[in-house]
């Protein structure tokens, strides 16, 4: 048996906060919720002393393409391991490997290698695929290369989905390439994610995708029509359907510090899911590198194509999430709605992660009250420990 204990630490639960409480983790699992610290402890057990400190269930990365060097395109064992070695330092204890619209050889071949892969103990864990594109709209590619765009393929998505071993949780898809709302209905049906993004729908549009089965947008505001005001567009869809949830990037780069305190009032934390949309250079110097076999320069604060467009982002779930943290009414317990309990929820996974409840992982986060990560734990097993 294998015992941790983390005692004396304010525990946020999904519905009430323990101001100073214990939780008792068996064999990777969430055994016992104490809400008083607990006194007499027996030798073989493993203690960590939360005082001062908050318990909150780890991040999960929905939408991540790449970190230290490797890109889940690179379709090895390697690349998905490099990845999940380096999340645990910034809170991430588990992500969904996420694709990039390429040729099917190439989109197969990363599907096929997480159908294969094996978690490994004190790594983020794999918890299934973000398939971003290659159905979205050529005019709003973004760093989606424009060559690799198609439209909506049932039988191709029916294929691709048995290849990954049935691990697509989420696809990213422009709905206006699928008038008659067959593709998305048929994935919904199945419990696929269905996010419209690299969409050029109007107001309208999207909600009109919504009806028939899109429950998400993607890196809002990014690849998408903003507010003006006569189309409140895809931006606007997220602020007043209140169906829809959202993903954002909160680097400060890909939404400006004004829009992201405008977004969270509009959508607020309930609705919105924190992401890093991260390319391999994340966790690395600058320099040259490349995305979706595209050449992408790198600088202290972003990723950007040849032609200056963003190519994904280089920010840590921990960083975005105090970027976030930083705005006006927000508070840790909104953090963990947007970084943990909303994308498990999103992506059906909320059985057993998103949220520190009897029975699920041990994925736990223990941090100071500026997010500053002191332990994270995956699965029971200490994956990363920050300074004293």
């Amino acid at each position: 048996m294998h015992y941790l204990l983390i005692n004396h630490a304010k525990i946020f639960l999904e519905n009430k906060i323990v101001n100073c409480g214990a939780v008792w983790v068996e064999n990777g699992q969430i055994k016992k919720i104490e809400e008083r610290p607990v006194a007499n402890i027996a030798h073989d057990v493993h203690v960590i002393d939360g005082t001062n400190l908050n318990l909150i269930p780890g991040f999960i990365d929905a939408h991540i393409h790449g970190a230290n060097g490797a890109d889940v395109m690179d379709a090895t064992e390697k690349a998905l391991d490099d990845m999940a070695v380096l999340l645990p330092k910034e809170g991430t204890t588990s992500f969904l490997a996420t694709t990039i619209t390429q040729s099917p050889e190439n989109i197969e071949r990363a599907l096929e290698n997480v159908a294969r892969y094996s978690n490994k103990p004190g790594h983020a864990e794999v918890i299934g695929v973000h398939l971003e594109g290659p159905y979205v709209n050529k005019a709003k590619a973004g760093a989606q290369p424009v060559q690799y765009i198609t439209d909506p393929n049932l039988s191709q998505f029916t294929r691709w989905q048995k290849l990954s071993g049935n691990q697509i949780r989420t696809i990213t898809m422009a709905p206006e390439l699928d008038q008659e709302g067959c593709f998305i209905k048929a994935l919904s049906e199945i419990g696929v994610n269905v996010s419209a993004g690299h969409t050029d729908a109007g107001f309208a549009g999207i909600q009109k995708a919504v009806a028939q089965g899109v429950q998400q947008l993607t890196h809002l505001c990014n690849a998408m029509n903003g507010i003006h005001h006569r189309d409140i567009g895809a931006v606007g869809a997220a602020f007043q359907l209140r169906d829809l949830h959202a993903e954002v990037i909160p680097d400060g780069i890909h939404v400006a510090p004004e829009m992201l305190e405008l977004v969270y009032q509009n959508v607020g934390s309930d609705r919105l899911i924190l992401i890093t949309d991260a390319m391999r250079a994340k966790g690395l110097p600058a320099g040259d590198y490349e995305l979706g076999g595209q050449p992408v320069k790198v600088t202290e604060d972003r990723a950007v194509l040849e032609d200056g467009t963003l190519a994904g982002s280089i920010v840590s779930m921990r960083d975005g999430a105090a970027n976030m943290l930083a705005i006006a009414g927000v508070e840790l317990g909104d953090i963990v709605k947007m970084a943990s309990i909303n994308p498990a929820k999103q992506v059906g996974i909320f059985d057993r992660k998103g949220s520190i409840a009897l029975d699920k992982d041990a994925d736990l986060l223990l941090v100071d009250d500026q997010l500053t990560i002191k332990y994270t734990i995956c699965r029971g097993e200490i994956a990363y420990k920050g300074e004293e």
